[in-house]
C-alpha cells in the first residue's frame, strides 16, 4: 500500500490526473485495490477456518464467516462419515445456531457423476437442470436451497454444503457468490483433509477406531494412570464361533455380522471410550477411569445385547455369541501394555474354554497355565472375581 500511495501521489500522477481519470486507469488501480483487499479477507478466513481440527470446529467457523458477509437462510453441511458406505451425517444451522432440519434423504449417490465432471460451487436449480432426477432433487428444492457446494477427495463425493437463499434481500450479487464460492474452497479442503485424517484412525469394514489408534490411546492411559492415580479397564472380544458363519453363509454374511456387532459395541460404551477392531473377529475397548465393577457391568450389557441382536440376512443366521476378557490396571500397576493385553486375552481364553457367551474379568491364577481349568470353573457369565 506503501508503494501505491507513492505511485498516486508522484508529480507525474498529478500532472496527468485529468488523462489518466478519462482513459480509466485510477479507476482500475482502485479496483485492483479492493481486489487484492478482498482476496487477502478470503484468505484470513480461509486459514481461520483451516486451524480448526474437528469437523464440527470446521462448520461452527464457516458459518461465523459467511454471516459476517451476509445472512443466508440456513447453511447445511453432507457428508459420508465412512467413505465406503452411503450413510450420511448432516449438520444445519440458522441464525448461528444448529438447527434440525427437514432433509429426508439417505445418499448423495444421484450427485457423485455431475460433480466429479463439474467440481464447483453452482446455484442448485441449475443443478436440478442438469441432474434431471425430481425424486433426487425434491428434498434440496422444498427447502429452497440456493447454492451446492461439493466435498471431493480421491474417493468420490464426500459430502456436499448446501446454502439457502438470503434472509433479508432478493438473491445473492455476483460479489456475493464469488466470496462463497472462493470461502467455500476452503471449506471443502478443510473437511476433506478432517475426513482423510479420521478414516485413518479407523476401521473400514466397521467403522471402529482400527487397531494402531488403539495402541496409541492405550500407551496414553497407562502413562496417564501412573500420573493420576486411577484404574482404567480394557475388553477383549471375541466372536463364537465366527468361521462357521464364514463357512455356511459366505464371507458377506461374516462381514454383517461384524459390522452389527461394532454397532452393538458403539451403543454400549461411553462418547470417551475406545472401540476398535483388533483383528479379524477380535474387538477391543479400552474405558479410562473405569474400576472393575463398572467395566463388569458394561461388559455384561455388550454380551446381552448381542446375544439378543438379530443380524438380517438372506436365510436366517445362527444367533450371534461373543466370549469377553476384562482387565483393570491403576498407577500402582508395575505393568507394561503388552502384558495388559496379554492378560485381557487370558481372561477371554477362559471364556472360550468355560462354554462360550460369558464375560471373565482376569485373576492371578491365570498366569498359571496349570490353573485354567480350575480358573474357569470359577469365572462364569454370572461372576466377577477379584481383579487386580
Amino acid at each position: 500500500m506503501e508503494d501505491n500511495d507513492s505511485f498516486i501521489n508522484s508529480p507525474r500522477i498529478k500532472e496527468n490526473s485529468d488523462l489518466l481519470h478519462e482513459i480509466g486507469v485510477l479507476a482500475h488501480i482502485e479496483a485492483l485495490e479492493r481486489y487484492i483487499y478482498n482476496y487477502k479477507k478470503l484468505l484470513i478466513r480461509g486459514f481461520n477456518i483451516f486451524n480448526h481440527t474437528t469437523i464440527d470446529e470446521i462448520m461452527d467457523a464457516t458459518v461465523r464467516q459467511i454471516s459476517e458477509q451476509f445472512l443466508p437462510s440456513f447453511i447445511a453441511f453432507i457428508w459420508k462419515p465412512i467413505q465406503t458406505r452411503e450413510n450420511i451425517a448432516m449438520k444445519a444451522y440458522k441464525d448461528f445456531e444448529p438447527i434440525e432440519i427437514d432433509l429426508n434423504i439417505d445418499c448423495i449417490t444421484p450427485f457423485e457423476a455431475f460433480f466429479k465432471q463439474y467440481p464447483k460451487p453452482i446455484q442448485f436449480e441449475l443443478l436440478a437442470y442438469q441432474i434431471d432426477n425430481d425424486e433426487a432433487v425434491k428434498p434440496y428444492l422444498d427447502i429452497n436451497t440456493e447454492i451446492a457446494v461439493p466435498i471431493l477427495g480421491p474417493f468420490g463425493l464426500y459430502g456436499i454444503i448446501l446454502v439457502g437463499k438470503k434472509t433479508l434481500e432478493e438473491g445473492y450479487s455476483y460479489d456475493e457468490l464469488f466470496f462463497l464460492q472462493q470461502l467455500l474452497a476452503f471449506v471443502s479442503q478443510a473437511i476433506k483433509n478432517y475426513l482423510h485424517y479420521d478414516h485413518s484412525l479407523h476401521d473400514v469394514k466397521t467403522g471402529l477406531y482400527n487397531h494402531g489408534f488403539f495402541m496409541t490411546r492405550l500407551n496414553e492411559e497407562v502413562t496417564r494412570t501412573k500420573r493420576g492415580d486411577y484404574h482404567s479397564s480394557i475388553i477383549v472380544l471375541d466372536v463364537d464361533k465366527f468361521k462357521n458363519f464364514n463357512d455356511s453363509y459366505g464371507h458377506l454374511a461374516g462381514d454383517r455380522v461384524l459390522e452389527h456387532i461394532a454397532q452393538m459395541i458403539r451403543s454400549c460404551v461411553r462418547a470417551d471410550d475406545i472401540p476398535s477392531r483388533f483383528g479379524g473377529e477380535e474387538f477391543t475397548v479400552l474405558l479410562p477411569n473405569t474400576n472393575n465393577n463398572t467395566v463388569w457391568n458394561v461388559a455384561e450389557r455388550l454380551r446381552n445385547s448381542v446375544a439378543k441382536m438379530h443380524v438380517p440376512w438372506d436365510v436366517p443366521l445362527s444367533q450371534v455369541t461373543i466370549s469377553l476378557g476384562i482387565y483393570t490396571f491403576d498407577g500402582k500397576s508395575d505393568i507394561d501394555v503388552p502384558d495388559i493385553i496379554r492378560r485381557a486375552d487370558e481372561a477371554l481364553y477362559v471364556s472360550k474354554k468355560s462354554g462360550r457367551n460369558r464375560s471373565t474379568a482376569w485373576s492371578p491364577e491365570m498366569s498359571n497355565p496349570h490353573s485354567t481349568e480350575e480358573s474357569s470353573t470359577e469365572t462364569t457369565n454370572n461372576t466377577l472375581p477379584e481383579a487386580s
